[in-house]
């Protein structure tokens, strides 16, 4: 009598246990489905240059340097925008995009400037304009950081403000 209802309360139990897996196995799939759909619905990726369009200076840079001049090529009218403060007006830059981009021929023919290569503050600049403008900020906010920010290590260059909403 004792075996059978012990088998008995052992077959409910393992009942429950069993229903309350499937029920954590349920809870935990739809979970992940949606910090999948979360990420599917996340700001797009910021637009870079084809690698193959960078200059040869470029072979041995670091990472973020390269990526830096692939962003200053595939967006230069953000770039226009936005002020550099490492003190490169005095050399005749005009904004961020001067340290990457001297010229665009009419053919799209690009002539670099090797400035970015080897300045900390231009890449940095620019390493904060693409990571706010991935998460979607609007550019005259990131020009407002990029001020903010880094004022206080050089004088700007003399940049045109973006226009605001």
């Amino acid at each position: 009598m004792h075996a059978q209802r012990w088998a008995r309360e052992c077959a409910v139990t393992s009942a429950r246990l069993s229903a309350e897996g499937t029920l954590m196995r349920k809870v935990l799939l739809a979970a992940m489905a949606l910090l999948f759909l979360a990420g599917c619905g996340a700001a797009p990726p910021v637009a870079l240059a084809d690698t193959t369009q960078l200059p040869r200076f470029l072979d041995g840079a670091a990472p973020r340097v390269r990526d830096a001049y692939r962003f200053a090529v595939a967006n230069p009218d953000m770039l226009a925008h936005i002020p550099c403060y490492c003190g490169c007006g005095n050399m005749g830059h005009t904004s961020n995009l001067s340290c990457y981009v001297q010229s665009t021929a009419g053919d799209g023919t690009i002539a670099y400037d090797e400035h970015a290569n080897g300045c900390g503050i231009c890449v940095d600049i620019t390493q904060d304009v693409m990571r706010m403008s991935a998460a979607g900020q609007p550019l005259w906010e990131i020009r407002s950081y990029v001020d903010a920010q880094y004022s206080p290590f050089g004088p700007s260059t003399d940049t045109p403000l973006p226009p605001q909403p």
